[in-house]
């Protein structure tokens, strides 16, 4: 029988691995499918850790992994992956906002010869307005950068074997799931879902993190703001060739006046703009240095394995 792992990333969620834990495992067995999950402790601070290992000793399908310090998410989802061994994989939010009914039409779908299952949201839920227009602005930017439409993407999606085996050849050690998984290409259709409600606990993404996030994701899947930098650079070219033209103009016509405002508004201008293009400069060398340092994206503490699978 054809086996799903299931990978749910967790950071302080004690008060929803049993719950999840108890849900996911209801619905498998109830459609008469194979599953495992797989929790993944990202060095949460609270008793996260403790929980996932007592629902791994009442049910022999849940597999626990716990880092060594919180690696972020993306390094969570990486070694969900890496660690699942089911025919196919599926990535959620272990706080249920994913809705856990999905998987089944994701499964049903993987069963058709679909090989990547995206699930895009149909609604975001409550959100505040800044959120929104944050969530918006940055998708703008990824979906230009890639030219794939990712305005409702989500973590939440299904990848056959093959495509899993395929992500986790990938070199790099700032990865992009979300965008990432739609790179890697394969036989992909799509699900929508509403975005639930927590049940239980607080949102771990403050605007600070999301911020933090954006800027992560974009300069490590796309060279956009590199380019921003050049744009910029032809615009005050064109910028200093007219104003050259009109300095010469005036200055041949004998109506040259000294502009000490404008000239220390062009200096500020124009400095502001080269320090603005050393910080992202400076930004993507020290992505580069990330990467030829080769350090491991997580470091893992413990781990309890699946006993048995249905």
């Amino acid at each position: 029988m054809k086996t799903m792992s299931i990978v749910l990333p967790a950071y302080n969620e004690e008060q929803m691995i049993e719950k999840t834990a108890g849900t996911i495992a209801r619905l498998m067995e109830n459609e008469d499918i194979s599953y495992e999950l797989v929790f993944v402790n990202d060095g949460s601070k609270d008793q996260t850790w403790e929980r996932i290992k007592e629902a791994s000793k009442k049910n022999s399908n849940i597999k626990g992994i716990c880092f060594s310090r919180n690696f972020g998410k993306e390094g969570a989802v990486f070694a969900g992956l890496a660690n699942a061994s089911g025919d196919c994989v599926a990535v959620m939010d272990c706080d249920l906002q994913h809705p856990p009914e999905t998987l089944i039409t994701m499964y049903r779908l993987w069963e058709q010869g679909y090989q990547v299952i995206e699930g895009v949201k149909a609604s975001r839920g409550r959100e505040g307005f800044l959120h929104k227009f944050f969530a918006k602005t940055f998708y703008k930017i990824i979906s230009n950068a890639t030219g794939v439409d990712m305005s409702r993407a989500s973590d939440f999606k299904l990848l056959d074997r093959a495509a899993v085996d395929e992500f986790l050849k990938l070199p790099e050690r700032n990865v992009f799931f979300r965008a990432l998984s739609s790179w890697v290409g394969f036989k992909t259709t799509y699900v929508e879902f509403h975005v639930q409600e927590r049940e239980a606990g607080e949102s771990k993404w403050s605007m600070k993190s999301l911020f933090k996030y954006a800027i992560n994701n974009i300069t490590s899947f796309s060279a956009v703001p590199m380019q921003v930098v050049t744009f910029c650079g032809v615009i005050f070219f064109l910028f200093a060739i007219v104003l050259a033209v009109q300095s010469l103009y005036l200055y041949f016509s004998g109506r040259a006046v000294a502009g000490f405002t404008t000239v220390i508004l062009l200096l500020l201008i124009i400095g502001s703009i080269l320090m603005f293009s050393l910080g992202v400069i400076g930004y993507y060398l020290s992505k580069i240095y990330e990467e030829v340092k080769m350090r491991p994206r997580y470091i893992i503490s413990e781990i309890t394995e699946t006993k048995n699978v249905n």
